[in-house]
């Protein structure tokens, strides 16, 4: 009997990918609900031995594919928190707009769509939601750690509890999304002029 030829952890590694490419092309046009394992395999052109040889089920895909768009602004915040000086929240929030918005008119795939059908279904998917909390809290510490800095520089005010604060600037990034899936007229400069007319520096 011939023996199955293995394949390296590096194409291992590719297959993976394809698998969530696709399953972030499905979400994006059907949400998580719609999404079937056969709009999978079907959308990554494998067969289904091979797509279920990654991923058990569809909730494992689902756990994938949402840890992966909550983590669309890593690369904006890192860049934020290793500036010197340490930016302000309305830097830090015209730093991440137009990270979303490049993500948006590069990629294959529109994923904000995605993270925002991410944030719904953790509203009733546990592992989802232990998914999310895990990414944002990781988010709002850091922003918070450069509020301390900006704290330290006597740009945030200096009695202001930054883990506080944290949890507000957060919320700037899911509003922007999704106002600009549903609106034509939210730009990150106009996002970050009607914060700073709040009086948000």
């Amino acid at each position: 009997m011939a023996a199955v030829p293995r394949i390296s952890e590096e194409e291992r590694a590719t297959r993976r990918e394809q698998i969530l490419d696709a399953a972030m092309r499905c979400v994006a046009r059907e949400g998580f609900h719609k999404t079937s394992m056969a709009h999978v395999i079907r959308e990554s052109g494998l067969s289904a031995g091979a797509v279920y040889g990654y991923f058990r089920s569809k909730e494992e895909i689902i756990g994938a594919v949402a840890d992966r768009a909550m983590d669309i602004v890593g690369p904006a915040i890192g860049k934020a928190i290793s500036q010197s000086p340490a930016p302000r929240p309305t830097e830090i929030i015209h730093l991440v707009t137009h990270a979303i918005v490049r993500q948006t008119e590069e990629a294959e795939v529109d994923i904000t769509r995605v993270a925002v059908s991410a944030w719904a279904e953790a509203a009733r998917d546990e592992a989802v939601r232990a998914t999310a909390a895990e990414k944002i809290g990781g988010f709002r510490s850091l922003y918070a750690d450069v509020l301390r800095r900006g704290q330290e520089a006597g740009d945030v005010d200096p009695a202001v509890d930054a883990e506080h604060a944290a949890q507000a600037l957060f919320a700037f990034m899911p509003g922007f999304m999704l106002q600009r899936l549903i609106f034509d007229d939210i730009t990150p400069e106009t996002y970050v002029e009607g914060i700073k007319a709040l009086g948000v520096r």
